[in-house]
């Protein structure tokens, strides 16, 4: 991919939530703590609210130290994958040069502590850092084992199928991204960067990045399942037949032409 391999700018975190209150004020107050010790990453937070039936909003909106958080709410809810999607569109509208932006879960389980580890690879030529179960160091032993089940069956068909070799841990939710990737997926595709509304909407946003060729690196995760205070969104059935629409679609769909990479 023809860009500049630097990080100099800010880390946008966009956080979907539903349902989330009672783990987001201990992830928020994670995310000062490391805004303190890091202020180089200039931390900006933007929390999905996707139609939560709690008090995720309220939570959201309190202060959190010299953290900067914004909130967008869904009126209902859509889903993953509209959430991730407005959380991309809104981001990628207001990046600047140097910028990256970070994907992850809103229920606790990740560490924010990687977050430094993911820019220092970008700033090393990554385009794509993704907080990985499944490299030495890694380690999901916490999760439901359905959940660990499915995680590694879908690595192991998504490694078969698609063309991202460098890649073990496909269905992360954890991403650093460069955001003027992201910038020029979102001006390609539009509303159709995501059209899965569940899990399997992160790995189709890798496949369509893919089509920019970026440079793709893992780091170890160690999934902190131990925290989750809510209940689990992953419906297990409905995932499976989303993983093999995706590979279907995947298959049949041509690939993209007139694609141009544009640095912000």
């Amino acid at each position: 991919m023809n860009q500049p391999t630097s990080l100099t700018g800010r880390v946008h975190v966009i956080l979907p939530a539903y349902n989330e209150a009672d783990s987001l004020p201990s992830l928020l107050e994670r995310f000062a703590e490391l805004n303190t010790a890091h202020p180089e990453l200039r931390l900006r937070v933007l929390v999905v609210n996707d139609g939560s039936a709690d008090a995720t909003a309220e939570v959201a909106s309190r202060s959190y130290g010299n953290l900067e958080v914004t909130l967008h709410n869904h009126e209902r809810n859509m889903g993953l994958g509209q959430a991730m999607l407005t959380g991309l569109q809104r981001t990628a509208a207001s990046l600047e040069a140097g910028d990256a932006i970070v994907a992850m879960d809103a229920d606790d389980t990740h560490d924010v502590n990687l977050i430094p580890i993911m820019a220092d690879r970008l700033a090393q030529g990554s385009d794509v850092a993704i907080a990985s179960r499944f490299v030495a160091g890694g380690c999901d032993r916490t999760a439901p084992p359905f959940r660990r089940l499915l995680s590694r069956g879908a690595a192991v068909v998504f490694r078969t199928i698609f063309p991202l070799e460098s890649i073990g841990d496909f269905t992360s939710g954890y991403r650093m991204y460069r955001g003027s990737l992201v910038q020029n997926a979102v001006r390609h595709w539009g509303n159709r960067l995501i059209e899965e509304d569940g899990f399997a909407c992160m790995v189709e946003l890798l496949l369509k990045l893919r089509y920019w060729g970026p440079v793709l690196s893992e780091v170890p995760m160690i999934l902190r399942y131990d925290r989750k205070m809510s209940v689990s969104k992953l419906k297990l059935m409905r995932t499976l037949r989303q993983y093999v629409q995706l590979a279907i679609r995947n298959a049949v769909t041509p690939t993209p032409r007139e694609l141009r990479y544009v640095s912000c």
